[in-house]
């Protein structure tokens, strides 16, 4: 395995539509997985998806709960009108943080890194994280989501503001 170099906003792969994978066994796939999951887990986050390790391809790997989980060719469906807003941040755009509002259920589907066919569904970090790493497999940055951007900054400024307004 081996830690992959991380693709910063401003590079063109992240802002290209993937092309799926043809074979979720193939060995460089799941190589790509392997590497992918220990790049994510060093940099401390909770989902990567291909785009971001300059690999144009439909997958993405994430957290879910004390599991590394790989959705290959995944499709999201939002499950009704509600939604919510939340914090988050991107291994792409290194220590910046914005709110993003999302649905907050959704169904997924997709294949696993076994080469089988999964879904179900999500909401709260889950549906967040999932969403937020299928947009990179549409080119599209969650600074493209946002509303508001006064809800848009650096990590350490967020939260020294937050804590002058606590006090």
């Amino acid at each position: 395995m081996a830690i992959l170099k991380i693709a910063r906003m401003g590079h063109p792969v992240l802002l290209q539509r993937a092309e799926p994978v043809a074979d979720p066994m193939a060995p460089e796939i799941q190589r790509l997985i392997a590497d992918m999951a220990e790049t994510m887990l060093d940099a401390g986050g909770l989902g990567l998806a291909a785009p971001q390790v300059h690999v144009p391809l439909r997958l993405f790997v994430y957290r879910n709960d004390a599991q590394v989980a790989a959705l290959i060719n995944p499709e999201l469906m939002a499950m009704g009108e509600e939604t919510e807003s939340g914090w988050e941040g991107c291994l792409s755009i290194p220590g910046m943080r914005g709110c993003v509002t999302r649905p907050k259920r959704i169904a997924w589907r997709g294949v696993d890194a076994a080469g089988e066919k999964v879904g179900g569904e999500a909401e709260g970090l889950l549906a967040r994280v999932m969403q937020h790493e299928t947009d990179h497999l549409d080119g599209v940055l969650y600074p493209m989501r946002m509303e508001d951007f006064s809800l848009f900054g650096f990590t350490e400024e967020l939260a020294r503001a937050a804590g002058s307004v606590a006090r």
